[in-house]
């Protein structure tokens, strides 16, 4: 059992990490307390909620990914070879893809709440 506490303090050491490192990340976990705020404020439908959390919760993961990916490419940055940059930037798009879609799915479950409001 103390290898399971184990594990999970260093997830928990991960995120913090990243959490004092990372810009975005700052922001994006910002942005996804205020919504869930919001998401307490509002009646919304537990299919709601639910597609809120996984919204949150796949641009946070992808942010922690994009972040070790970085480390691991700045890690290899005395023989860079020409894809590092284009796999940054792949890793970059898919958390930007990500991010525009949980606003589409935030606007479409919040936007008639507060419409009513």
């Amino acid at each position: 059992m103390s290898r399971f506490f184990r594990s999970f303090s260093y997830a928990v050491k991960g995120i913090l990490f990243t959490i004092r490192n990372e810009r975005n990340f700052q922001i994006e976990v910002f942005v996804g307390a205020f919504v869930v705020v919001m998401m307490l404020f509002f009646p919304l439908a537990p299919l709601e909620r639910s597609l809120i959390v996984l919204s949150i919760a796949l641009v946070l993961t992808l942010e922690l990914a994009n972040t070790a990916l970085e480390r691991v490419m700045d890690i290899l940055k005395p023989r860079v070879h020409p894809y590092a940059r284009v796999i940054k930037d792949v890793m970059a798009g898919a958390v930007l893809l990500a991010t525009f879609a949980s606003i589409a799915i935030g606007i479409v479950i919040f936007l008639p709440y507060i419409l009513a409001f």
